[in-house]
């Protein structure tokens, strides 16, 4: 990774010297606009609903990518060295972008972390259903970086990319907070519909044949869960105590539903499924969208309206 690191900031450096790496305008496009790249889907769609048409939004990870092996090409560190504001995550998956920026004259850039917008949730690398099921528990801290799941924490990290868009570009301030205000009232009304999901609800747990980017998510709404693996671990095969436990728990509590998270080969949620007819739904974490919902303009809002029904389906 260092040497890949090192090969992109040669060629950086390069297309600098020739005179193709900048506009003359900092932090701004040719067309005047101010540039904006964001590393992962959930920033990408907050900064373009917060910019409308007043910025010129970047996606660095490909849609359908998996964002936690995702490395900079040459074009990608020449992008973020241009642009007017840098929205990144600001956990382990995106370390490489510290070496990047540790390279660059940021002086000039407006730079935002996703996870300094909230307050990070600190859990342990063992989930939880491991302890029950009789796993030895490790003590080793690990953060949940999928702060955008709550629509809470949503709303915060879009009054930080509004302020930080108005200071890079105070002529299109007006703009951008009025955005914002439409955008937090559909938000807030996002958030309602999940309340109403909850406090209508016969149960309070959710099982995922899966990995698990939703603790933010059940923090805000009070649920418990049971899961294959904490966070988005690197791990693809559970151990067989696991398993185990999760189809008794599917069982002995009639849960309903199994979810999977997106971009998922599903195979433990079908396993599940399989042993105890609960359905396979899918609860979307947004870190990532296919080539066709990309393509289709799906969105944070559209994607987290689904999971309202998702949830309700889970809960009854």
């Amino acid at each position: 990774m260092k040497r890949f690191i090192s090969l992109a900031l040669a060629a950086l450096l390069a297309l600098t010297a020739a005179g193709c790496a900048g506009t003359g305008k900092s932090g701004s496009e040719s067309d005047g606009k101010l540039g904006v790249v964001a590393t992962i889907f959930p920033a990408y769609d907050f900064a373009r609903e917060v910019a409308g048409d007043a910025a010129n939004i970047t996606m660095l990870l490909p849609p359908a990518a998996e964002s936690h092996s995702y490395e900079p090409t040459p074009q990608d560190i020449i992008t973020i060295q241009n642009c007017g504001v840098f929205i990144y995550v600001g956990g382990d998956s995106d370390e490489w972008v510290r070496g990047v920026l540790d390279s660059m004259d940021t002086s000039r850039m407006t730079i935002v972390t996703l996870m300094d917008c909230v307050d990070v949730v600190e859990e342990e690398i063992v989930a939880g259903m491991e302890e029950e099921a009789g796993e030895e528990e490790t003590g080793v801290p690990e953060y949940d970086e999928h702060v955008w799941t709550s629509p809470r924490n949503a709303k915060l990290i879009v009054r930080k990319l509004s302020a930080a868009f108005s200071g890079a570009d105070a002529e299109n301030a007006g703009v951008y907070a009025q955005n914002t205000t439409a955008y937090l009232g559909k938000l807030d009304a996002l958030d309602a519909a999940f309340r109403e999901v909850v406090d209508g609800a016969a149960r309070r747990t959710i099982v995922f044949g899966d990995r698990f980017p939703f603790r933010y998510f059940t923090d805000a709404y009070g649920l418990d869960y049971a899961a294959a693996f904490p966070g988005c671990s690197t791990e693809t095969e559970a151990n067989p105590q696991t398993v185990a436990f999760l189809i008794d728990k599917v069982r002995d509590e009639h849960i309903p539903v199994v979810f999977h998270i997106e971009l998922s080969n599903e195979k433990m949620a079908n396993t599940i499924s399989e042993e105890t007819g609960a359905k396979v739904l899918l609860l979307h974490a947004c870190h990532n969208v296919s080539k066709d919902d990309f393509i289709n303009g799906e969105s944070y809002l559209s994607l987290m309206t689904r999971n309202v029904e998702a949830l309700r389906e889970a809960l009854k």
